[in-house]
């Protein structure tokens, strides 16, 4: 299936004809925040995707880091088939089988496989998870004491608070004015985010990688500075684990990679490998700023997504998840640093940047699409890359070869202009 690309057809008709091309609709009824898609998938399996052509396509991006263990992980599908034929909802005024055990893996990840000591509240997306963070800073700060401290180039979601927490003033203006609390300071500058401290802050909430914001990792020195700051005034100090968690980095979680300890982390997307779950862990003496009543969610932690969790985790502590991506995030930054027009191969594990020279970004993915592979720019000139942990040498030599000659194509097509 194809997008229309004539500039006779208006943006509503192209989005209508991508979505149902066969129904006969006349408007598109899905409301227009993607854009016209350019393929319509079917099916998955592994790294592998195909579309509703029959057309086969290698998955780099994963869902946007979501489908670590690859398309219908048959481990993460046996245990959505069972639980959905035993219980999918009771609410979370009663206890269901799955929370506890996953609330434990995920506090034995955070300890780096030695319990950490946290306790977990469960919720359905990253935005979700970082609501409750934010939340929970103000609890904890008290009235008067409730600013967070976040970076530009920062992303935390798409709700209102986690919009006004993300640090991209372009997304901000169409839906101001945005809650207040929030402060914004200069990447990787621990100076002037000292500046920006004062008495009426609650927490500080950072990612260890910026992954919106171009693939950008943090120095351990700045993480190592922002606890101590944090510890020295009494402030939370909160990491969004959202992309960057469960093995993608090399690391169980990406702030290990600094020698820290955070007090509230969050995290969601690989969680499910494509169930909608996320979690906040926080520290006990933090998590009992909370009391009964102060936040819930309805569906979160439901049976049928803490089930897939379930598997998730047992599947990447049993293929050592973080072992893989150090690995093979090592092995194709390798590869990628001797393309021609790739200037930087930037990430930790495998959530990778590949900085381009001279090149639109955007064209190049585009030009990947149609060749088979799925990636995206990240920035103008940079493309994302975050294939499934379970990839193969032989997936990465496809996808270096696919992307050379589609970067290649797109340099030949604008110097013949």
């Amino acid at each position: 299936m194809t997008t229309p690309t004539s500039e006779s057809i208006s943006p509503v008709d192209a989005h209508r004809a991508a979505v149902s091309p066969d129904a006969g609709l006349d408007r598109c009824p899905l409301m227009p925040n993607y854009g016209p898609p350019a393929v319509q998938f079917v099916r998955g399996e592994g790294p592998y995707l195909w579309d509703s052509r029959g057309d086969v396509y290698l998955d780099f991006l994963s869902g946007l880091a979501v489908t670590s263990l690859g398309h219908s992980h048959p481990a993460v599908a046996a245990a959505v088939a069972e639980q959905s034929q035993r219980l999918l909802h009771v609410s979370n005024l009663y206890a269901t089988e799955h929370n506890a055990v996953v609330a434990t893996m995920l506090d034995q990840a955070v300890g780096d496989g030695d319990p950490a000591g946290g306790q977990v509240f469960f919720c359905n997306s990253g935005a979700e998870a970082n609501e409750a963070a934010i939340k929970l800073a103000r609890r904890f700060g008290g009235h008067g004491r409730h600013v967070v401290v976040c970076a530009f180039q920062s992303f935390h979601g798409r709700t209102l608070a986690t919009l006004a927490a993300t640090g991209q003033p372009q997304k901000w203006e169409a839906f101001q004015p945005l809650p207040e609390g929030f402060r914004h300071v200069v990447w990787n500058d621990l100076d002037e985010l000292e500046r920006s401290l004062d008495e009426t802050v609650a927490a500080i909430f950072l990612e260890p990688v910026q992954g919106e914001g171009g693939v950008n990792p943090a120095t351990i020195e700045y993480f190592q500075g922002v606890e101590r700051i944090c510890r020295e005034r009494d402030i939370l100090f909160m990491v969004d684990e959202v992309q960057t968690g469960l093995g993608r980095t090399g690391r169980w979680f990406g702030f290990q990679h600094f020698d820290v300890s955070p007090d509230v982390i969050t995290m969601a997307k690989a969680l499910g490998n494509g169930v909608p779950i996320g979690a906040c862990w926080a520290k006990a003496d933090v998590a009992a700023s909370f009391s009964p009543g102060d936040h819930a969610t309805t569906f979160g932690g439901q049976p049928l997504a803490t089930a897939a969790a379930r598997a998730v985790l047992s599947t990447m502590k049993a293929i050592d998840a973080p072992e893989r991506a150090r690995s093979m995030g090592a092995a194709i930054s390798e590869a990628l640093v001797k393309l021609p027009r790739v200037t930087e191969c930037r990430g930790l594990g495998l959530l990778l940047a590949v900085e381009l020279d001279g090149v639109d970004a955007k064209l190049v993915a585009a030009e990947c699409l149609k060749n088979g592979l799925v990636v995206n720019a990240v920035t103008p000139t940079a493309i994302r890359l975050a294939p499934p942990l379970t990839i193969e040498e032989s997936h990465i030599a496809e996808a270096v070869n696919k992307l050379a000659g589609c970067i290649e194509a797109v340099v030949a097509a604008s110097e013949s202009i």
